[in-house]
């Protein structure tokens, strides 16, 4: 049995109904029960995302997604950024954050990101390049800033 991790990318329209699944339950299971935050998780922005998640056998453990500029913001942004509890604190979100930018520069060069983090991931999200560029506001009553990462950062 396999149990490396594998990377996949992949609009809706080319995932598995199966992939699909795995992706909404595992951001489910964080952001409406784990946060406590009951909310539309599932919208229209999943239409036009590209969905970067890691597999484990069929496992979907890791998952973010990544919008187009002047989708969310008027540029590239990450979002729906998740691991699964057992993997925290496995580098699983550091290789996830790298898939990430990588396929960005792949598919747009080197581009302005902007997401809206969790106020306790900034350090987190640092280690790649993103700076904080707001004040704490609160979404879902959790605090968050918005961080970009510039083009020319590397």
């Amino acid at each position: 049995m396999n149990h490396q991790l594998n990377w996949e990318t992949n609009t809706l329209h080319d995932l598995s109904v199966i992939d699909y699944h795995h992706i909404m339950a595992l951001r489910t299971s964080i952001f409406v029960v784990e946060q406590n935050c009951p909310y539309q998780d599932i919208d229209d922005k999943d239409l036009t995302a590209f969905h970067v998640y890691g597999k484990i056998d069929q496992n979907v453990i890791a998952v973010c997604r990544i919008l187009p500029a002047g989708i969310s913001y008027a540029e590239i942004s990450i979002g729906r950024v998740a691991v699964s509890m057992e993997y925290r604190g496995t580098n699983v979100a550091n290789d996830l954050m790298h898939q990430t930018i990588h396929f960005i520069e792949n598919q747009w060069g080197k581009k302005d990101i902007r997401i809206s983090a969790q106020q306790h991931l900034t350090t987190f999200y640092n280690r790649f390049g993103f700076v904080q560029v707001s004040e704490m506001y609160l979404e879902d009553d959790i605090p968050h800033v918005e961080m970009l990462r510039t083009g020319k950062n590397e």
